[in-house]
């Protein structure tokens, strides 16, 4: 715990940029939707189709590769808007019910070749993930992925500076899309519980293995906070922290830590924090891990596996100029894209072309 609380709190005055919103206030417009033109569409469907003749490595292939024109200020407009602004945009128009789903995985991936560098997603090398429901397990079983289950997501960060998803199909009911600002739940926990609010500076173990089955190790740690040159980042997710209780040998919350878990949860899901939205087919939405805060409603899929749900995401690297302290959140030990962990061989089943990695692994 921090020696002199108030001093860290003199750090961390309230957030009062963009990033700090309540879902009632921006559900009151449509300004976080990004629609693209005809032409833009055009432009990104020709990319696509050249992507696909050519069938680059995804470890290797860039932005630069496939450039924009068309929608050049769009991305730089969707950065901002990621970086600076509110944390998220929902970007729409493209016709993916008119594509297969490899062309719509690669204007998919180009974006994101733009938007950052892709970052793997697991320890058999994945660049590009599925959202897509394997298994009827529930979040309660701890063999359960959360990209491989209907059941409802808790509000979380993910292990990238950028979070993105694009919809190829939505569920037959359910599965919205939660947002919730971290700045705003920071700013309400200070005003509530000023005594706890410099705990979230300190660091926590969070469960690693829950997170992939695969992972070197069963935690890592990281602060909930970061405040570094007076620019505020959360990393969230206090079910990672209380899983990795089970561990033999992480350190028992304190009583203080659990009373500001608590706190910052129940503010969280309090009514008009966060924004839901429906996840049409073509919507890519970019995300800040350091800003908002994500989760997912249960939902129900049709039958037949071609119609079920089914979300592709990216985990990107964005240098973005923006100072986090050392080892926030899971960028200590995520994979970069080029080459695995440690100099290690390729896992047996790595897919780096576009038309493997459009298949949705069936692990659960």
């Amino acid at each position: 715990m921090a020696t002199d609380p108030s001093a860290s709190l003199e750090a961390i005055p309230p957030v009062t940029t963009a990033a700090a919103w309540r879902g009632d206030e921006l559900a009151k417009s449509d300004a976080w939707i990004y629609r693209l033109s005809e032409e833009q569409v055009f432009e990104l469907e020709a990319l696509g189709k050249r992507f696909l003749d050519e069938n680059p490595d995804l470890r290797t292939v860039q932005a630069e590769d496939y450039p924009l024109v068309a929608c050049a200020d769009a991305v730089k407009e969707w950065g901002a808007d990621v970086d600076y602004g509110r944390g998220f945009v929902l970007v729409r128009g493209l016709r993916t019910y008119l594509y297969s789903d490899p062309l719509s995985s690669a204007i998919y991936y180009i974006l994101g070749l733009h938007m950052g560098d892709p970052i793997r997603q697991n320890e058999m090398g994945d660049l590009l993930d599925h959202v897509y429901a394997t298994s009827d397990k529930m979040m309660d079983d701890p063999t359960a992925l959360s990209s491989k289950v209907r059941d409802k997501l808790v509000y979380h960060s993910d292990s990238s500076d950028i979070v993105a998803l694009m919809c190829l199909r939505p569920a037959k009911e359910g599965g919205a899309s939660c947002l919730v600002s971290g700045a705003e739940i920071y700013n309400e926990i200070l005003k509530r519980r000023p005594d706890l609010a410099p705990l979230l500076l300190e660091p926590f173990h969070w469960d690693w293995r829950k997170q992939d089955h695969s992972a070197p190790a069963d935690t890592y740690t990281s602060p909930i906070v970061s405040l570094v040159d007076g620019v505020f980042s959360m990393y969230a997710g206090s079910l990672y922290i209380l899983t990795a209780q089970d561990y033999e040998g992480v350190p028992r919350l304190t009583p203080e830590q659990i009373e500001v878990l608590e706190l910052f949860d129940t503010i969280t899901y309090e009514e008009g924090m966060a924004i839901e939205m429906d996840f049409r087919p073509g919507d890519i939405q970019w995300l800040s891990n350091y800003a908002a805060l994500h989760a997912r409603t249960t939902f129900w899929d049709y039958p037949e596996p071609q119609r079920k749900r089914h979300l592709l995401r990216l985990w990107l690297s964005r240098d973005a100029g923006r100072p986090v302290v050392d080892g926030f959140g899971k960028n200590g030990v995520v994979q970069v894209r080029s080459a695995p962990r440690d100099g290690a061989p390729e896992h047996p089943e790595a897919h780096f072309d576009i038309y493997g990695m459009s298949v949705p692994r069936l692990i659960s």
